[in-house]
């Protein structure tokens, strides 16, 4: 497929659908609640609210008396509450009952003052009004039907932004170049440290967007530059008391229009003029630093591309399947965050979504697309498909080095887990009553690539390489430049993979310096193969000597024909007065070596007398055919 087919960027197949914006219908879309309004006004103002989220509760359609233009509507989360603002300075709140019908004559009205530029609930029965004087809370009781101012913060607002994802609104003042964050919770106002803009640099509402980026809440503004084009800045909430920090530039390169999503932690920013979108990761390192802020400068992870053309389904009394392509990047487009696109003109509303597997096609640079995957959410699959392209026959040599840095990246964050499990099984047998003292669980990595994974999804598809000794022997050195022990299938593997190629000194190597997990089952496994090289089952009596597996080891030796080696290991352990005789015979008369057959029963005639004061076998011990085999070497003077 060529590079031009690839769309790195899509509109989810199944697009919330509502009725349009007309001269008789407005639209207003509740971001905290993912709920749209589609609101027809005429004689009665005929509402009905559609979820975003898919099995979220049925729709909901309910009539009201047209008492003016609405401005903003919202639910409270249970649905139970309606807010709704027709002018400046006044909030209508109508209960609902349980079949989703408004109760008007309950209805209660908040009346200021100040100018109110919008609302936010933050409770079931909470709702925080933001005006120009500052942020309100009231509770809203509806059994005796009051609203209840409950904590309040007087401070100048010209305009607001808010971000539903962690409850986070951002207060513009002085012609925007004071923001103020304050976090909303219940009964609660909570103001962080302001962030001032030089004079002159202030920002409007539209150009900024609010959200949380790898958990922590970001302010991005967008910035012209003096040669015109643009540029986001991002400042991170890095925790209370904490100054909002200048920690991301994205380079644009562009001017006109811009948008912007968060898709999976990815920042999209939408270019309306070349209806195009740029991907921006900042966990991925940047191009430069900024002198004075140490901001990271990042440009666009790859070259920016349009979003993959959507054809929407048209309705027909005919049912002949008719669709109509989307005017992407259209002016009534307007965007939510995270990741949703709404068409008002259209009555469409998206989710915008990373299409992994034409990005693995697109980013050239292997070990970038690699932590890229590793940020995201779903990245698993299509990181074990790059990781198996990158090491199959397509690949020559050259590829090595990429992939012993690839390989260090995945066992850096695999150690880190491992050790994060120990801490935590540590903890849990070292716990006290102080909460002080208890560990907290170390951060899961959202992508992580453990041996199985590469043993199961990776190396087990790939044998017929010829890179596949180089790239196991890559695998295992990063596994111990990072303090992981090799587990028994990776061993095994690589065991298969020497031996089948005849490298049997770097096998001895690896044997010597306890590269492999060394176990019982390992070395019965490189016994299966001793037919393949003599030293092969010298190796594997090694190790078993280094397990101290010697029940092993004299089952080996005896089934080898090597009695008297066996015998002398035998001596050496506990229980040697008891070592069964017939057995030992047994192998012995298998050797067809008379002297080897004459040592071991003289053994155990000697073990007999120290014993018993009789050389005899005891009738138990079952020895009667070896004591006439003995006799008959003796008769014939074989011996």
């Amino acid at each position: 497929m060529g590079d031009f087919q690839h769309y790195y960027l899509e509109l989810s197949p199944d697009p919330v659908r509502f009725d349009a914006v007309s001269q008789l219908t407005n639209v207003f879309f509740d971001d905290a609640k993912q709920q749209v309004f589609a609101v027809r006004s005429g004689g009665a103002t005929g509402i009905v609210v559609k979820s975003a989220t898919p099995g979220d509760g049925p729709n909901i359609s309910f009539c009201m008396e047209d008492r003016g233009t609405i401005r903003s509507i919202k639910f409270s989360s249970d649905n139970l509450v309606l807010a709704v603002q027709r002018n400046e300075t006044a909030v209508e709140f109508v209960p609902f009952n349980a079949s989703h019908q408004p109760q008007v004559q309950d209805m209660m009205v908040h009346q200021g003052k100040s100018t109110i530029y919008g609302f936010v609930w933050v409770q079931e029965r909470q709702v925080a009004l933001i005006s120009n004087s500052g942020v309100e809370i009231f509770a809203v009781n509806l059994e005796k039907r009051t609203l209840k101012s409950v904590k309040s913060l007087n401070i100048t607002v010209n305009w607001f932004s808010f971000c539903p994802t962690s409850n986070f609104a951002l207060l513009s003042a002085n012609l925007g170049t004071i923001l103020t964050p304050v976090m909303l919770k219940p009964s609660t106002i909570t103001k962080l440290p302001r962030l001032e803009l030089p004079a002159g640099q202030g920002c409007s509402g539209r150009d900024v967007t609010l959200a949380q980026l790898y958990g922590t809440n970001a302010i991005m503004l967008l910035k012209p530059l003096q040669n015109r084009q643009f540029e986001v800045v991002i400042y991170l909430l890095n925790g209370p008391g904490l100054a909002p920090k200048k920690s991301h530039i994205l380079r644009l390169g562009q001017n006109g229009r811009f948008a912007m999503n968060i898709v999976d932690d990815v920042i999209v920013v939408h270019h309306q003029a070349t209806a195009t979108s740029m991907l921006f990761d900042v966990a991925l390192g940047g191009s430069e630093t900024e002198a004075g802020t140490g901001a990271v400068v990042h440009q666009p992870i790859i070259p920016a591309r349009a979003i993959k053309p959507f054809a929407l389904a048209v309705p027909s009394i005919s049912l002949d399947g008719k669709t109509m392509n989307c005017d992407l990047y259209s002016q009534h487009w307007v965007l939510f965050q995270p990741n949703i696109v709404i068409d008002a003109k259209l009555g469409c509303l998206w989710y915008v979504l990373l299409k992994l597997s034409s990005l693995c096609a697109l980013i050239t640079d292997r070990l970038r697309l690699v932590e890229f995957l590793l940020q995201r959410s779903d990245g698993k699959p299509a990181l074990l498909t790059v990781l198996k392209e990158m090491m199959s026959t397509n690949y020559s040599g050259t590829m090595l080095p990429v992939i012993e840095s690839v390989f260090n990246k995945l066992n850096s964050l695999y150690k880190g887990v491992l050790d994060s499990e120990l801490q935590s099984q540590m903890a849990l047998m070292t716990m006290t009553s102080s909460k002080s003292q208890q560990q907290k669980p170390g951060l899961i990595p959202r992508v992580l690539i453990d041996q199985t994974d590469m043993y199961t999804a990776v190396f087990s598809t790939i044998t017929d390489s010829e890179q596949l000794g180089k790239i196991l022997l890559l695998y295992l050195h990063s596994l111990a430049k990072h303090g992981i022990t090799a587990n028994h299938e990776l061993s095994k593997q690589i065991v298969i993979d020497l031996v089948k190629n005849k490298q049997f000194d770097t096998l001895q190597q690896l044997l010597k310096y306890s590269a492999l997990n060394e176990s019982k089952p390992l070395a019965c496994f490189l016994l299966s193969l001793s037919n393949s090289h003599p030293s092969i089952s010298q190796m594997a009596l090694d190790m078993l000597a280094r397990l101290n597996a010697n029940e092993i080891i004299l089952e080996v030796l005896l089934e080898k024909g090597q009695v008297i080696e066996a015998l002398r290991i035998a001596k050496q352990m506990p229980g040697a007065d008891s070592l069964p005789a017939r057995k030992y015979l047994e192998a012995a008369s298998k050797t067809q070596d008379a002297l080897v057959f004459h040592s071991v029963y003289a053994f155990f005639q000697a073990k007999n007398i120290r014993l018993r004061g009789s050389p005899d076998f005891l009738k138990h011990e079952q020895c009667g055919e070896y004591v006439q085999y003995y006799q008959t070497l003796i008769s014939t003077q074989c011996l």
